[in-house]
């Protein structure tokens, strides 16, 4: 018998419960995992509030990421004992996930825990700081460099934001963080930010082009902030473009492209091969700072997630929360 926080759905309403599960109730996996953490995410968020439609199918036990330990395997690639993280591949969406003590996961949807890494850290670092990795990584591969110029971050306090912004400071970049709440700008100078911008000021409709602003950029929220980097991104810079929280739409023109030679490229963790996410966690363990996720994560329990999943949505949450479904 083991824990889990279920998702039913009643007359078209999201209902959020934390059950009592037996290992039978479990979808048919190869791979049975005793879950450590998972963390909380703005995709959770959507999920366990009802608010986006995230979840495929009821009942879902949500939860996007999770690390933890290989109890039973009948894949050959995993033994009893092996340390993993499990991250995206539509897991707490369409297949139940981590906001459970325990998981069947498919054997190609993890990557073995890098060697000095733990469940606490994997998670505080979770879907969001792998994210960031894979944005600072395409900021690299375009050529970006720390002596270029400033990094634009927007969504700076939020869980992908403040990663990007503690690896940047870590790498030497010059980081330059855009934030809606004045309560979060002693934080995000504590993780490297050398200069502080507003949401409102960063959100207002840019011309074609715009004064040269930015070595790169990494964008987590889209519409017009997105079309305001762009126009402000120096010639041949980068843009890595990983979440629409502010929109999906993107009210730009031509005219970056063709006339600075900016590049945006997007960026995914959800399907990102397994050869590149492991790059990507081996990186998390020398370019990401300890002290920044002793600053960045929060520990909840399954009871305590339903209230975080509204707050994040609405914004609330400051940095990355992880949750303990052993709590």
């Amino acid at each position: 018998m083991f824990n889990a926080l279920v998702l039913e759905q009643e007359e078209g309403k999201t209902l959020s419960s934390v059950k009592t599960l037996e290992l039978s109730d479990l979808p048919d996996e190869e791979v049975l995992v005793e879950v450590s953490y998972s963390s909380l995410n703005y995709k959770d968020g959507l999920a366990v509030t009802g608010t986006g439609k995230i979840v495929h199918k009821f009942p879902m036990v949500p939860g996007i990421d999770l690390a933890g330990v290989v109890k039973e395997s009948r894949s050959p690639d995993y033994q009893p004992g092996d340390q993993v993280i499990m991250t995206g591949w539509s897991v707490g969406e369409r297949y139940w996930g981590g906001y459970s003590q325990y998981a069947r996961i498919k054997p190609e949807w993890l990557v073995k825990m890098p060697e000095g890494m733990d469940a606490a850290k994997a998670m505080s670092i979770g879907t969001a700081g792998l994210t960031a990795m894979l944005c600072v990584m395409a900021l690299e591969e375009s050529g970006i460099t720390p002596d270029r110029g400033t990094v634009v971050v927007t969504g700076a306090a939020g869980g992908v934001g403040s990663v990007a912004v503690a690896i940047l400071s870590q790498l030497g970049y010059t980081v330059a963080a855009v934030t809606g709440r004045e309560s979060t700008h002693e934080y995000l100078r504590g993780l490297g930010a050398s200069e502080l911008l507003s949401r409102t000021e960063m959100a207002e409709p840019a011309r074609p082009l715009e004064k040269q602003r930015w070595a790169g950029g990494i964008d987590t929220v889209g519409d017009t902030m997105l079309a305001r980097v762009l126009a402000e991104t120096d010639y041949r810079g980068t843009v890595a473009a990983c979440g629409l929280a502010g929109g999906y739409k993107l009210p730009t023109t031509v005219m970056p492209f063709i006339l600075r030679n900016v590049r945006l490229q997007g960026v995914d963790s959800v399907m990102c091969p397994v050869d590149i996410r492991t790059t990507a966690w081996n990186r998390l363990l020398t370019d990401l700072p300890d002290n920044a996720l002793g600053e960045i994560a929060n520990v909840i329990g399954l009871s305590d997630v339903p209230q975080a999943a509204a707050d994040i949505v609405a914004g609330k949450i400051q940095g990355r929360t992880l949750v303990d479904p052993n709590k």
